[in-house]
């Protein structure tokens, strides 16, 4: 039998799956961080930092404010429980997790490696010089690798083609990341970076794209395929047929959601057996852009109606809400966007806009400001500052109540 879930009870399913509704720690240290990834599985990594980089900020909104210095001694360092590969986008994983994505390394070396005029074929001479020079130098930053092609130039955000042949290894697996120095990956051949409990291991691809799809379901509570399928890239034929063998083994449930629809129908959408399902979801968060919650701009859409794009790369002048707005959570909804940035030379964390979604709460701004200046001072800021001329119909409220 087909249950239905309200939308209202749809949010709050997949904000608890995701880590909020739960007081923040009065101290967090490194459990509580191992807890937050463990929960969402995956950091996104991203390297605009106008206010923070993004892997930062999914644990800021969970937890609270917390010393960075113990998520880099996770993520960064050579030693770390984690690694990173394309789980999503760019992203951390657990070490124990890149045997789940050999099949993704070996579509990205028959895609980008075997054809005799790709790239990588033409460059084999370069390529094979870099595996010696890790074998015998590694872990190395990029830009520490002397080599003639080691200069930038091309399309390839002015990658050399050292860079490059490096991200090409990356990607098919030969190369791993080492920890990062100054945000910089650092490259080793994998067997001098992962244990040999990992490299001996064995996954199938369609075992691994069950467990993916069994661990984008627990993080998101309740999904659409092409919910469950995004969280880790996953095709629709192949996440369809996972999902189709944990339905038949109890783990998802088929729901309908109110609103919830395709092509004018109800869209089949899946509930995780072990889903909380709350009454009430207290949270006051910003979110990144590259934060689970909103990611996937359809899901974003159809769960909080909110259409979200960063703007980016859209000229300035043709900017509707700011450079690198991150949407305001508060309880189960998206109730606007924020574009802020840590000015460290005056210490000041500013708001260059804000703005309000519709049917945004009364105490959207009471709520908003004390999460501002707790925002600033884990950002090691003295204060917060609304910039004029004001933008967005948020911006002057605050500036007031600031």
């Amino acid at each position: 039998m087909v249950e239905k879930v309200s939308p209202a009870l749809a949010r709050r399913i997949a904000l608890a799956a995701q880590g909020f509704g739960r007081p923040h720690p009065s101290t967090v240290g490194t459990r509580q961080l191992n807890g937050v990834i463990d929960r969402i599985n995956l950091l996104q990594i991203d390297s605009v930092n106008v206010f923070e980089r993004s892997h930062y900020l999914p644990v800021f909104a969970r937890v609270g404010a917390y010393d960075k210095a113990l998520l880099d001694k996770l993520t960064f360092a050579a030693k770390s429980p984690h690694t990173e590969y394309w789980p999503h986008e760019a992203g951390f994983i657990r070490r124990e997790d890149w045997p789940l994505f050999r099949w993704r390394m070996a579509a990205y070396r028959e895609r980008y490696g075997t054809d005799p005029d790709s790239w990588y074929q033409r460059n084999a001479s370069t390529v094979d010089w870099l595996r010696t020079e890790l074998a015998s130098r590694g872990p190395l930053v990029a830009g520490e690798i002397e080599h003639d092609a080691n200069k930038r130039a091309g399309p390839w955000w002015g990658w050399s083609d050292v860079k490059r042949a490096l991200e090409f290894l990356f990607l098919f697996g030969e190369v791993a990341v080492a920890g990062r120095t100054r945000f910089q990956r650092r490259y080793a051949l994998a067997e001098d970076v992962l244990p040999s409990s990992v490299l001996d291991t064995t996954v199938t691809t369609p075992d691994a794209v069950r467990e993916l799809i069994r661990r984008s379901a627990v993080a998101h509570g309740i999904g659409t395929a092409g919910d469950l399928g995004d969280y880790y890239r996953i095709k629709r034929a192949p996440a369809m047929a996972a999902i189709q063998e944990l339905e038949d083994a109890g783990e998802l449930i088929p729901v309908t959601v109110g609103g919830w629809e395709r092509n004018g129908r109800p869209e089949k959408t899946w509930l995780h057996r072990d889903a909380r399902l709350p009454r009430s979801v207290s949270a006051t968060a910003l979110l990144s852009p590259f934060d689970p919650v909103v990611w996937y701009r359809d899901r974003a859409l159809r769960m909080f109606d909110f259409h979200y794009r960063i703007e980016i790369y859209t000229p300035a002048e043709k900017r509707i809400f700011g450079y690198y707005t991150l949407p305001i959570l508060l309880d189960d909804r998206v109730v606007g966007r924020i574009d802020l940035k840590s000015d460290r030379q005056a210490r000041i964390l500013r708001v260059q806009s804000a703005w309000s979604e519709p049917g945004a709460p009364a105490e959207t701004v009471e709520r908003l400001v004390p999460l501002l200046r707790t925002t600033a001072a884990w950002q090691g800021l003295d204060d917060v500052a609304v910039t004029v001329p004001h933008r967005g119909d948020l911006a002057p409220l605050l500036a007031a109540a600031l």
